[in-house]
């Protein structure tokens, strides 16, 4: 087992089944995390400190959902990442799951291999990229949307709708580059960069979801059939 280096990333694994909790605590030790266990969504708000850096949590408990955990959570400002672990994969879940605040979603049964790879592309994309800053961009105007990218903010008229981190750099990105279109491919690469197992319908799923909190302007992303996305800013 890896040695565990002072400042390793803090772990809260939930999950009702505790065979589950030992084989996840087990594996990720050994990548050299520092874990903490949770059988509960209730124990599991008795054991989130500021210190942990990302919870993998299971959607069907008895008690509390971890869906509705997540969302009072986030109602609290609380912004750990979160990756589901659960049996339900059908397109409702995975949009259910990334609208109330998910990070991910690991579908049962899977492999350790696929859990640490996830776990470590979500710490990695909570880091600075290191790319150039957008410190000295102007924000996107559209009418009345305005897009910080400074702020990482959307703004709609007076109102400012929050977004997920993922769902902000999918809105930059076309945004833009209003003239492109991008396929779902390209976008994987983009946005997820090194993220493994992303699908296809990762990018519909949260396509659908940014063109719903878009309101009135979810035309404002089109979708070129056989092609993929682009900005449509004459809409605006």
């Amino acid at each position: 087992m890896k040695q565990q280096q002072a400042g390793a990333p803090k772990i809260l694994i939930v999950d009702d089944e505790r065979d589950i909790c030992e084989i996840l605590e087990f594996n990720l030790a050994n990548e050299g995390f520092e874990i903490t266990c949770a059988n509960s969504a209730e124990e599991a708000q008795e054991k989130l400190t500021p210190a942990h850096s990302l919870m993998l949590l299971d959607v069907m408990m008895g008690g509390m959902s971890g869906y509705k955990l997540t969302e009072t959570l986030r109602r609290k400002h609380n912004q750990i990442p979160i990756i589901f672990l659960t049996a339900k994969d059908t397109e409702n879940d995975m949009l259910t799951g990334f609208s109330v605040g998910g990070d991910d979603y690991i579908s049962k049964p899977f492999s350790i291999k696929e859990v640490v790879a996830r776990v470590k592309a979500v710490l990695k994309r909570q880091k600075p990229s290191g790319e150039a800053s957008d410190e000295g961009c102007p924000p996107l105007a559209f009418g009345d949307v305005s897009i910080d990218l400074k702020l990482k903010e959307l703004t709609i008229g007076a109102e400012k709708v929050a977004l997920t981190k993922t769902e902000f750099e999918l809105l930059a990105l076309l945004a833009e580059n209003p003239q492109r279109v991008f396929s779902r491919g390209e976008i994987i690469d983009r946005v997820w960069k090194e993220t493994p197992f992303v699908t296809e319908r990762t990018v519909d799923v949260h396509i659908t979801r940014l063109r719903k909190k878009l309101g009135s302007y979810a035309a404002a992303i089109a979708n070129r059939s056989g092609y993929g996305y682009r900005f449509n800013a004459s809409c605006l």
